[in-house]
């Protein structure tokens, strides 16, 4: 979701920059969203179905100058398998949102649908706040 909010906003503001998401670990990788994340970005006009999970490599670090964490296990995980000469910036997402700093995106997996409409709202901000800084 965080993925389709961001490219999102880079359409609105006309902005073209290189996104991908990626997970720490490889427990999805090759699967779709979860449904229920499916449906919340449905209900923005975005369809993310085509969308696959994949895990963060190395060579990523070296492709991207930004890499966000959602959570706070996360980025510890980043920071532990970042390489020594690293050109990307960590940081978790809602660091990018006035006031939101410091705070972790809400996991919506292990609760109903109506935690992805709060996931949704979070990563939406986020990615606002973040093109903004891009234009």
């Amino acid at each position: 979701m965080a993925e389709a909010a961001f490219r999102r906003e880079l359409a609105r503001l006309d902005l073209e920059l290189c996104v991908d998401s990626a997970g720490t670990g490889d427990w999805h990788v090759g699967k779709p969203p979860d449904p229920r994340a499916q449906s919340e970005a449905a209900l923005h006009g975005i369809d993310i179905s085509k969308y696959r999970a994949r895990q963060i490599e190395a060579d990523d670090f070296m492709r991207f100058s930004y890499i966000l964490a959602l959570d706070h296990q996360n980025l510890e995980d980043l920071k532990a398998i970042v390489p020594a000469n690293s050109r990307a910036v960590l940081s978790l997402m809602l660091d990018h949102v006035d006031g939101m700093e410091g705070l972790a995106v809400a996991d919506p997996y292990f609760g109903d649908a109506d935690g992805f409409s709060q996931t949704w709202k979070e990563v939406s901000l986020a990615a606002r706040a973040l093109a903004e800084k891009f234009s």
